[in-house]
This record gives structure tokens, sequence and C-alpha cells, in this order.
């Protein structure tokens, strides 16, 4: 028996070291868990740009919207382990989600990790006919008015409905969450005056910011961007534990070889230190995140502990 074992790791490493080897040999899909316009999206579609340039093989970016990303993470955990499909998964789906919603997938049965890719600046945005200069001020009205203020999100467990959620906690407020299927939908409605605000991923908010649609507040992120340098960080203007990191990084179906894995992150690396994708991370917004899947492990524990304090501590459910 001890024999047969052996054999079956041995043809188990050939077989990988075989695919690793033949890879890419056919289109290569890149499933990305949120709707075109989006952080995710952007971050997919400027990847996928340089890798079919490094791989000589198209990079399809496949959006398959729905459950704050659960839905790309099934489409990915059911996709064969060879190499030919990866998912652009969010820090939600890697941390937050496995202690809020149960699900269908398991990220840590199902999914493998490769790297991560970027991080993202959180912040407050108001629609321009809005009467808030603060986040004092949407403080003060959501005290005076409980759950008139409305604040959009983007589903249960993301980053966006925490955000909402632990502002609430941190205040003392009520305000009325609004969920969308993704952060394009949600823009659309606060530019139309039909939502007030929403705590979210600054690369898709810059567009309406540049057009005078969207006012930025505040930072939930810990610094400010250099793009908005003037914009105030609320950590550092009265509300010192409201601080939100959120973050991409790459996963593929479980089975995919250490082979693969390993391909799979030195391409990464490769793409994100070209110029052109530091050129367009820089201009959204985004800060590149490069480092080894062990890197990348260590950091999805990190964030999984400390979010889990603030889910409990705060009480925060899905439906807040």
């Amino acid at each position: 028996m001890k024999r047969l074992a052996f054999v079956g790791v041995l043809a188990a490493l050939f077989a990988g070291a075989a695919q690793a080897q033949s890879f890419p040999s056919r289109e290569i899909r890149f499933v990305n868990g949120f709707p075109a316009g989006g952080t995710s999206d952007i971050i997919g579609r400027v990847l996928a740009e340089q890798l079919t340039k490094q791989l000589g093989k198209t990079v399809v970016v496949d959006n398959k919207a729905g459950a704050s990303g659960m839905i790309a993470a099934a489409e990915t955990a059911k996709s064969p382990p060879d190499g030919h499909t990866i998912l652009l998964a969010s820090m939600a789906m890697m941390t937050v989600l496995p202690q809020m919603v149960k699900g269908n997938v398991d990220v840590d049965k199902d999914l493998v990790t490769i790297g991560n890719v970027a991080s993202v600046y959180n912040v407050l945005v108001v629609g321009r006919d809005t009467p808030y200069k603060t986040w004092q001020d949407i403080e003060t009205a959501a005290k005076a008015n409980p759950e008139k203020v409305t604040c959009a999100t983007v589903g249960s467990g993301s980053s966006q409905q925490l955000s909402c959620a632990l502002f609430m906690a941190l205040t003392g407020t009520k305000l009325t969450q609004v969920p969308y299927r993704g952060g394009a939908p949600a823009i659309i409605d606060m530019v139309g005056g039909r939502v007030d605000l929403m705590f979210g991923n600054m690369p898709e908010f810059m567009g309406q910011i540049r057009g005078g649609g969207l006012r930025p507040v505040a930072y939930g992120a810990d610094a400010a961007s250099p793009l908005l340098p003037e914009v105030p960080v609320i950590s550092r203007t009265g509300l010192k534990d409201f601080v939100i990191h959120n973050w991409f990084g790459i996963v593929g179906p479980a089975g995919l070889s250490p082979e693969l894995q390993k391909r799979w992150n030195e391409e990464i690396a490769k793409a994100l230190a070209t110029p052109e994708v530091k050129q367009k991370f820089a201009d959204n917004g985004l800060r590149i995140v490069n480092g080894s899947k062990e890197d990348f492990d260590k950091e999805i524990a990190a964030d999984r502990a400390k979010w889990g304090k603030v889910i409990r501590d705060f009480n925060i459910k899905p439906e807040n």
C-alpha cells in the first residue's frame, strides 16, 4: 500500500510538471466577481491586458457578479485546475464573508491562493447635491433623523457594507443601507440623487469625482491618497478606530499544482513590475501589493483575525 501511495504521489508530481510546461495552451479565463466599471473590473482588465502580452494567449475577463463575489468563487472552484482559470478575489471574499454568511464555497478547501496584487484606498463620497461636507455632518444628520440618511453597499460582508456598519457602530447612528450588485450602479444612483453616500473603493469614484458628480468627504483608509491629498482621514479627525483596509488578490481552483501556482505568481509579479501597469494603478488610486503565496496566506490570516474581532465587538450582521 505504501508503494502504491508513493507511486501516486510521483504520478501527481509528474502530471503537475507536465501541465506547467504546456501552459498556457489556450485562452485564459480571468473570473471577476463584480460588474464592469468597478474597482475589481479595473484591476482585472489592466492585468488581463498585460498578461495577454506576456503569455501569448488571450486573457479574457469574465464578470460573474452577485453574492458579494461568491458566484464567481463557485464558478472558479468548479473549473479544471489546469491554470487556465483564475479568480480576482476580494478581501471580503477571503476574510470577512466566511465569518458572516454560509455559502456553497469553502474558500480554504475549494480555492488555492496565488498572490496579492493591489490594495485600495477606502473613501467616503457623497452625491454632489447633498449638504454633507464632513463625516461629522453625516453623523449629526443621522442622529437627528435616524434611518433617513442612505448608504449604498454592494452586498453582505463587502468592505462597503462593513464600512457602513462600522461607522454606525462607532458613531451610534442608524443609516439606511441600500444594497447594489456592484459599485457602478451605486454610483449612478448617487450621482442621480437617489442615495446619499457610500464608503468604497477610490478607483471606481475617480471619474465622477473629477467630473463633479461626487464629492469626496474623507478617507476610511489609514492614509490619504496622493491623488487627493487634501481630503481628511476619518481615523485622524476624531474617529480613531475607523480604519478600512481592502485588497484584491489572485486565487485558483483547488488542485492547481504547486508548479502552476508558482508560474502564476511569477507572471503576476512580472505584470505588476511593468511601467504600464504601475502607471495605470497609480492613476486609479491603487497601491501595488506583490509577494509570495506565503505572504498572501499570512495577510489573509491576519485580516481574518482583525475583521473577526470587529464583527464580534460591534455585532455586525449581514443585514445591518
